[in-house]
């Protein structure tokens, strides 16, 4: 997830948390096409009507929530080029509140509404991961290839198998029946495991494949086709699947959320690792704390930046860009287990990992 994302993907877990137990949470979402005029208009008005009940104990969370979105809309003169969100109410008598101006992609859903949950729905689609995984779904009578991103499931293609099913004859003529359908049974794995070669390693790059189907044929697939090595190297995981079918691609989507974001946690804990030990050992060059880390990036030197959630979203983004236009990569590191606090605590929520040392 790029460092804009993270830090959305945050703010949005926070506001997530809000609850009143009446209609006083404000949500307001306007597209880059409307102007600030049109946003502000039914804003103003229901400002107008609620001051009006305001010797109404009732009325006063809605009056400071609203208060609050003239004033953080009053600091536009326009509409940023993405768009613009503005969430505000009271919550436990306290006043909740967030801008949001610079999306990694422009709003879509214009929306105004006051209720006892802010809607994130048109901002949540906007911080998930920028990730691809390959989908597999493979049966004896068919299989299904797929990929899940951050629009969800698309599925690719599906085909039959011309495997037979298991005949009750007995004697040689059972047998010669038998072999001849492993025979097939095993082509139709290679044809499987061809096509899935094709798009998933030869195609539009991925982060991963998730593989599904029952358990015996799933175990049958592995060791009999002839799986590219590049393609074992992306397996991600096996999942129990019924129907090789878009059903299927959808279901094994489903099952394997959990296992990627485990997969996620696990590259981050690595590079982290891998930090630690450069700094404790003196080896692999690195640098830590923002200006070491600035100065690196002046020279070009900068293979893997770490970021702690701890920092501004602004620097986030900032620092994550110029890493990503000298060929760098960005690893956000969460500040909610040990190794993630004491990265933020003692290197200030600052590394990288670098390609040569600098003086």
């Amino acid at each position: 997830m790029s460092p804009a994302n993270y830090e959305l993907h945050e703010r949005l877990d926070r506001l997530s948390d809000a609850s009143a137990d009446r209609d006083v949470l404000v949500t307001l979402t306007v597209t880059p096409e409307e102007s600030i005029g049109e946003a502000r208009q039914p804003v103003e008005t229901d400002y107008a009507e609620a001051t009006q009940l305001a010797e109404q104990s009732t009325a006063q969370p809605l009056v400071d929530a609203l208060e609050e979105t003239r004033s953080r809309l009053n600091e536009y003169d326009e509409v940023p080029e993405t768009g613009l969100a503005i969430y505000a109410g009271v919550v436990d008598g306290d006043l909740v509140a967030a801008s949001f101006d610079d999306l990694p992609v422009p709003i879509n859903e214009s929306r105004y509404d006051h209720a006892n949950e802010f809607a994130l729905e048109p901002l949540e689609t906007l911080a998930e991961p920028e990730s691809t995984y390959g989908l597999l779904v493979v049966e004896r009578g068919g299989a299904a290839l797929g990929r899940l991103d951050d629009e969800g499931v698309e599925p690719i293609e599906r085909f039959d198998s011309d495997v037979p099913g298991k005949s009750s004859a007995g004697g040689q003529s059972a047998e010669r029946f038998e072999r001849d359908r492993e025979r097939q049974k095993r082509d139709f794995f290679d044809e499987v495991a061809d096509r899935a070669e094709m798009e998933f390693v030869d195609g539009d790059p991925i982060d991963g494949v998730l593989l599904g189907g029952t358990t015996g044929t799933v175990e049958d697939f592995r060791e009999e086709a002839d799986l590219d090595h590049r393609l074992e190297d992306r397996l991600v995981g096996e999942f129990a699947v019924e129907y090789a079918s878009e059903q299927g691609l959808r279901q094994l989507a489903a099952k394997g959320e959990s296992e990627i974001s485990e997969r996620d946690r696990g590259d981050v804990r690595d590079t982290l690792g891998t930090f630690f030990e450069a700094v404790r050992d003196d080896g692999d060059p690195v640098a830590y704390g923002a200006d070491e880390v600035d100065d690196a990036l002046e020279y070009d030197a900068v293979e893997t930046l770490l970021l702690s959630t701890g920092l501004e979203g602004r620097e986030l983004q900032t620092l994550g860009d110029r890493t990503a236009e000298q060929g760098g990569k960005t690893v956000v590191v969460p500040d909610d287990f040990p190794d993630g606090s004491r990265f933020r605590d003692a290197f200030d929520g600052v590394g990288a990992l670098l390609r040569f040392p600098i003086d």
